[in-house]
């Protein structure tokens, strides 16, 4: 296990790839790492992520109040969507916002990440949905995150960003990531005439390496298991899996959830 100083080491690098690979501009950005139930390191406003050392990261509680900063060095105002992640999600132990330049784009047309277009994106993300914009800094953005933690990973911040989150930060990284991957391809395809999507046998094949490889978060293959267990089931279905639904194969089940994926694109 990594000890608070070399948490810090791995955050600035991070930063530096954050920065490197163009997610954020100038001071953009913002990421953290859960150290314990009342302890977390995060990166300090008004800096850029991508020359950050060490002492520049600072401590807060659960509630976002410092216990240590050195210097002029204080956490970022938008540490609150982060605690809510936590609140929220106790598997979660690191949480990455960035602005990448295709998701932001997508965030800032309104148009969520759901077209299953390849397999690594279907398999380590699901779909990436849309929280309603928020002013940054206020409690908005929190609230309006709060509405996808208990079915997804990731979500696009409206007019904003992205967000991602995952039991240590390297995943947490990754998955933004994939989210910038995701987008740049789905655009460009769409610029090439559309994407040949995948239909739902092949959609339910990858749910179904996804299960077999014990991934951790939350995602869309694991909506029958949950309701065949009596558990909340996946936003995507409108939580509307329970009852009748439980008895329902699970090739039938992922056809649901590609109907209603298609119906939020349009198609």
């Amino acid at each position: 296990m990594q000890n608070e100083f070399e948490l810090k080491k791995l955050m600035c690098e991070i930063g530096r790839r954050v920065y490197n690979r163009g997610m954020v501009a100038a001071n953009d950005g913002n990421f953290s790492v859960k150290l314990s139930e009342n302890e977390f390191l995060c990166t300090p406003t008004g800096v850029s992520k991508g020359f950050m050392t060490p002492e520049y990261i600072c401590k807060v509680d659960a509630k976002g109040n410092v216990i240590q900063a050195n210097g002029s060095f204080r956490p970022s105002s938008e540490i609150k969507m982060h605690m809510r992640v936590y609140e929220k999600r106790p598997d979660v132990n690191a949480v990455v916002h960035a602005h990448p330049s295709y998701a932001t784009s997508f965030a800032i047309a309104g148009i969520p990440l759901t077209a299953p277009i390849m397999p690594e994106a279907v398999i380590a993300l699901g779909c990436v949905p849309i929280a309603k914009y928020g002013t940054p800094s206020t409690m908005e953005i929190p609230d309006a995150v709060e509405e996808y933690l208990p079915y997804f990973d990731q979500v696009l911040l409206e007019n904003h960003g992205a967000l991602s989150w995952g039991p240590d930060l390297l995943n947490a990284y990754h998955k933004m990531e994939s989210i910038e991957f995701y987008a740049e391809l789905l655009y460009k395809s769409k610029m090439l005439g559309g994407p040949k999507e995948f239909d739902k046998e092949q959609i339910a094949k990858l749910y179904e390496i996804r299960r077999k490889m014990g991934l951790p978060g939350k995602h869309p293959a694991n909506l029958c298991p949950n309701a065949k267990s009596g558990k909340e089931s996946c936003h995507h279905c409108s939580n509307n899996c329970g009852g009748d639904t439980r008895s329902i194969p699970d090739n039938e089940l992922v056809a649901s959830i590609t109907k209603k994926v298609m119906e939020q694109l349009g198609m």
